[in-house]
């Protein structure tokens, strides 16, 4: 029973990962952080074939060798942030909100900024 949890939570977070890459408000390398996580608790099979892929497996080994991120996704993810915090202005969210939009937002990049270069 707590095998199939941990493949249907695997499953949904690669779901959303896919649908990252499509959408560029969604983040994907997140989601496929928590896949690997939950398939490596699952599925051999399935955790091995996510580290193996060639588009989707890069960026998981560069987390748990060695916590990096590529530069490219630094960027993408800063960007990301400064459309969502301006979607929110555009939308005119409340000011609480915005505020802890920004500032959640904010922390979340400099943890980013801060990890090693892939």
């Amino acid at each position: 029973m707590i095998r199939l949890f941990w493949i249907i939570c695997g499953g949904t977070a690669f779901t959303l990962a896919l649908i990252g890459i499509v959408l560029p408000i969604m983040p994907t390398v997140p989601f496929l952080l928590l896949a690997a996580f939950c398939f490596a608790r699952s599925s051999r099979r399935l955790h091995q074939w996510l580290l193996e892929h060639p588009t989707l497996g890069p960026p998981i080994r560069d987390w748990q060798q060695r916590g990096a991120i590529s530069r490219r996704v630094k960027w993408y993810s800063t960007l990301s942030f400064v459309g969502a915090i301006g979607l929110a202005q555009l939308i005119q969210v409340p000011v609480e909100l915005a505020i802890a939009e920004a500032v959640i937002l904010c922390a979340v990049a400099i943890f980013i900024w801060n990890r090693p270069d892939a």
